[in-house]
């Protein structure tokens, strides 16, 4: 018995000795270095936004304390970068990118212009799972969803990749709305001021989380018209704005839920963030961890409640099985979904 006991005191000290020298390892790597936290849209949206919050506090969670840089590379509705991170980006853990929740999906939808495969990167994480709403303003004269099904609404999209392109068009084949999607625009801002403009008439794939925080004049003037929200559960502060996987009609309802389910699974996701699939394993799990961690922080916290940003965090593992869940779907739910959005 003693000298079990022994081996098992020797055994755990050098299993506590490894785990010491891994994270000596790591940061000593990352000491003195810059992280570069890529986002895949332009300045000044919601991505943006949640983006340069994180950036400036996740640094002091990764070991070495390296500086977290916010840059920017849109196109293509996050693809470009995400595209980047698989192919371009260095793999030693000094880059990670913000991108657009649809993004893992576009291989499984069928755009070609995806190199990646979703299910081999490094999932870092994301600081909220999101609920998305379909709106317009007063003077369109449009005050329900019902009547995006009588006449032509031109919305504004952010390319192949984005929810802003996507959701409309799926809801045009299952709600039988009108929707014609204009663009494509750079970033969220730009298709807001567009529709404030009159240029366009609505935004459909708008993040909720994004209307608080970027958006309150809007809100508060009582000019913006929500005509849906777009998840799979409804969001506690939209109790009487329509669900769309409640509007889903009668005849061949399963089939229709099915691919409806499958566009906004997505949303579970959020905003993510993703690092490169040849990151070392312990520099990914390293970043992962001070993700989480930064998502605890009292400086964090308070300046995310300064800045109005919703925050429902979600770790990196969980990130990683809604990629994963997805890839289980149908084939041929899959294939109607590609022919309606593409």
């Amino acid at each position: 018995m003693k000298k079990l006991l022994q081996s098992a005191v020797i055994g755990l000290a050098c299993v506590t000795a490894s785990a010491g020298v891994l994270a000596d390892a790591v940061a000593d790597f990352y000491k003195g270095k810059d992280v570069e936290l890529y986002i895949g849209y332009k300045p000044g949206g919601g991505y943006d936004g949640y983006a340069r919050l994180i950036a400036r506090h996740m640094g002091k969670h990764i070991p070495g304390n390296p500086n977290v840089v916010p840059k920017n590379m849109p196109g293509a509705g996050s693809v470009k970068l995400t595209n980047w991170l698989w192919e371009g980006a260095p793999q030693d853990g000094t880059v990670f990118g913000a991108i657009s929740r649809g993004a893992p999906f576009e291989p499984l939808l069928g755009n070609d212009k995806a190199k990646f495969k979703a299910n081999k990167f490094h999932w870092v994480g994301s600081a909220n799972n999101e609920v998305s709403i379909c709106a317009t303003v007063k003077r369109t004269g449009i005050k329900s969803w019902k009547d995006l099904k009588t006449r032509e609404v031109l919305t504004g999209g952010n390319g192949s990749g984005s929810d802003t392109e996507q959701f409309p068009k799926l809801l045009n084949a299952v709600l039988g709305t009108n929707f014609k999607v204009v663009g494509p625009y750079g970033g969220g801002s730009d298709i807001v001021k567009a529709m404030i403009a009159g240029e366009l008439d609505a935004r459909c794939g708008w993040s909720w989380s994004s209307v608080k925080s970027k958006n309150k004049d809007l809100l508060e003037s009582g000019d913006l018209v929500i005509l849906m929200q777009m998840s799979t559960e409804k969001h506690d502060e939209l109790p009487n704005t329509p669900l769309v996987m409640d509007l889903v009609p009668s005849f061949n309802a399963k089939k229709q839920s099915q691919m409806l389910n499958l566009m906004f699974a997505r949303q579970g996701l959020g905003r993510p963030y993703v690092a490169p699939p040849g990151v070392p394993a312990d520099r990914a799990a390293a970043l992962q961890a001070a993700f989480t961690a930064t998502m605890k922080d009292p400086e964090f916290l308070a300046d995310a409640a300064k800045g109005g940003f919703e925050l429902a965090p979600i770790t990196g593992k969980r990130v990683a099985s809604l990629v994963n869940t997805a890839y289980d779907t149908p084939e041929e739910v899959i294939k109607q979904v590609i022919d309606a959005i593409r």
